[in-house]
C-alpha cells in the first residue's frame, strides 16, 4: 500500500493552528490568492483571528470535515491546504484547496495535492464522486482539475463580480470509477 498522505511533490500535514495562522495571514495579504479561492470581498484578518477561526472550525469538525495542511516533500514547507467535505448519505465529497505560496504555482503541486485527496475520498472514504467549484477566470486550476480527472458538469452564469466584470462558476466532478481506471486500478 502506498503511504496515503504523500504523493510525489507534497504530502499533507496537520498544522497547529499558530502555524497554519500566521501563514495564512501572510497568504491573504496576496489578493490574487484570496481571489482565485473566494468570491467574497478581500478583507485583511489578523493572525489571532485566523487562529481563532482555525480553532473553531476544528473544534466543531466533526466526521464529515477532513482538512489538511500541505508541505512540499523536498523544502518541508507549507505551501497550502484542502478541505474535503463529505455527505457520508450519498457518498459524495467537495473539496476546495489553495496554494498560498506563489512559489509553488503552475509547477505541478496543486495537481498533486488533488491527487493524493483524490486517493484519500476514494480508497480510504469509499467516496463515490468528489466535486469542486473554480471561477473561470482561474484557468490554472481548471487545467490542473483536468489533469487529475475532473469533468466539466456545468457552470453558473455570471455569478461572480471581479474588478467590474461578470464571470461565471465552473463546476466539475469526478466518480471513483473514472478516478480508478485512470490510475490504473480497474482493468
Amino acid at each position: 500500500m502506498k503511504d496515503l498522505f504523500r504523493g510525489e511533490l507534497v504530502r499533507l500535514t496537520n498544522e497547529e493552528p499558530e502555524a497554519f495562522a500566521k501563514a495564512s495571514a501572510r497568504w491573504q495579504r496576496d489578493t490574487e490568492y484570496i481571489r482565485l479561492l473566494d468570491s467574497d470581498p478581500v478583507f485583511l484578518y489578523s493572525e489571532k483571528q485566523f487562529k481563532d477561526w482555525v480553532e473553531k472550525r476544528f473544534e466543531n469538525s466533526g466526521p464529515e470535515r477532513h482538512q489538511f495542511t500541505v508541505r512540499t516533500l523536498a523544502e518541508d514547507k507549507l505551501i497550502g491546504f484542502f478541505g474535503l467535505y463529505v455527505d457520508p448519505i450519498h457518498g459524495d465529497g467537495m473539496v476546495g484547496l489553495g496554494i498560498g505560496e506563489r512559489d509553488f504555482w503552475s509547477k505541478g503541486y496543486g495537481t498533486d495535492m488533488m491527487n493524493v485527496c483524490l486517493r484519500y475520498a476514494f480508497l480510504e472514504l469509499g467516496l463515490e464522486r468528489v466535486s469542486l467549484g473554480v471561477f473561470e477566470y482561474n484557468p490554472r486550476a481548471v487545467r490542473s482539475y483536468e489533469k487529475a480527472g475532473f469533468r466539466l458538469e456545468g457552470r453558473t452564469r455570471q455569478d461572480a463580480h471581479r474588478e467590474g466584470k461578470r464571470y461565471d462558476s465552473l463546476w466539475m466532478g469526478i466518480l471513483r470509477e473514472e478516478w480508478l481506471q485512470k490510475n490504473g486500478e480497474l482493468q
